[in-house]
């Protein structure tokens, strides 16, 4: 089958021919019918540090996947022949303190798919059953494609309540851009983002910002201002991974406000605890998706109409992945989609 390949320690990925998987005892084959491009792939593609620390070469890679079950192994009894599933990429332990008290996201075991094990940019993937998502009957393929992206904006858009708050979010990549969407369907007054990039700032406003703006040119307080706020934002969703956007953001809070932080920093971040002190601030990191909690939420999220549709902005088939991969290098762009179509 065609797979796309970390096959050697260097920059880029390989369309190579590889075996087909087999599904063991416990698993599924799935036919990938689109996969979506993320930042991590972006890393493993580059190749660097992060990248030649975590990931073993050779090694299929993607995890973001549509796709529909072909075979089961021996005593699967969840996912059948026929469905359209995508799949939780954490493959946890099922052993350790977290684990056994349900609290699989923070398993300290964890094998990721395409990181770890072999990945969706392939024309077939097997997964464990207890892995899969059953998608409900009419869902858009691409929207089911980024499903996995999807759910880490899901949680951390809902790691606090949003409903008549007022929420700033810096960073305007495609899973902030997604949250945007999120604490707006969810109840939300003023959604602020940020980011440099004029290209997703219009896109944040498709969203459903209320403000969207560069910070080199807009000051978050005069957009505050602007907006006839006064005490600061209740909420704020760091997405960026940039020092100074997480800086700024304790500095725009309300007393007591809270943040949740998913964008992960280059480096050492610097930040003035004691106005996280004065101000009684709350900062809680987000990894991945709460399984399957916030499966269930995408799910019902979908189904209840949020369209999240103009956060995926090209496609590709996937022998064009070169050029998929320059187009999400480069920015001008939202999500990215490789149709694994023959």
């Amino acid at each position: 089958m065609r797979a796309l390949v970390k096959a050697q320690a260097a920059p880029g990925l390989w369309m190579c021919e590889v075996p087909r998987p087999t599904p063991d005892s416990g698993e599924v084959l799935i036919k990938v019918l689109r996969t979506g491009i993320c930042g991590t792939d972006l890393h493993i593609y580059g190749w660097d540090e992060w990248a030649r620390q975590h990931v073993p070469v050779p090694l299929t890679v993607g995890h973001e996947f549509v796709g529909e079950v072909v075979e089961v192994g021996a005593g699967v009894s969840g996912p059948t022949v026929g469905d359209l599933v995508s799949g939780e990429g954490h493959v946890v332990c099922g052993t350790c303190r977290n684990c056994r008290a349900g609290r699989r996201h923070l398993c300290a075991h964890t094998d990721s798919v395409g990181l770890t094990r072999a990945g969706a940019f392939a024309e077939y993937l097997v997964l464990p059953a207890g892995n899969v998502w059953q998608h409900k009957a009419g869902i858009d393929l691409d929207v089911a494609a980024i499903f996995d992206p999807f759910g880490n904006a899901v949680h951390t858009a809902l790691a606090f309540p949003v409903l008549g708050e007022d929420v700033l979010v810096t960073g305007a990549g495609p899973i902030g851009l997604m949250a945007v969407a999120v604490v707006r369907h969810a109840g939300a007054r003023h959604v602020v983002v940020t980011d440099t990039n004029s290209y997703r700032l219009d896109l944040a406003m498709k969203m459903g910002a209320t403000r969207a703006i560069d910070p080199t040119e807009t000051s978050i307080a005069d957009a505050q201002a602007g907006l006839g706020m006064v005490e600061g934002f209740d909420v704020g969703l760091e997405m960026s991974g940039s020092g100074a956007a997480l800086r700024e953001m304790v500095d725009n809070m309300t007393h007591g406000g809270r943040i949740a932080l998913l964008g992960l920093p280059s480096g050492p971040v610097s930040l003035d605890l004691s106005t996280v002190v004065l101000n009684s601030l709350v900062l809680t990191g987000i990894y991945g998706r709460e399984m399957f909690e916030t499966w269930y939420a995408m799910s019902v999220l979908v189904s209840q109409g949020l369209d999240i549709t103009a956060a995926i902005t090209h496609r590709f088939p996937s022998s064009e992945y070169e050029q998929a991969f320059a187009t999400a290098r480069g920015g001008r762009c939202g999500k990215v989609i490789l149709d694994w179509a023959p």
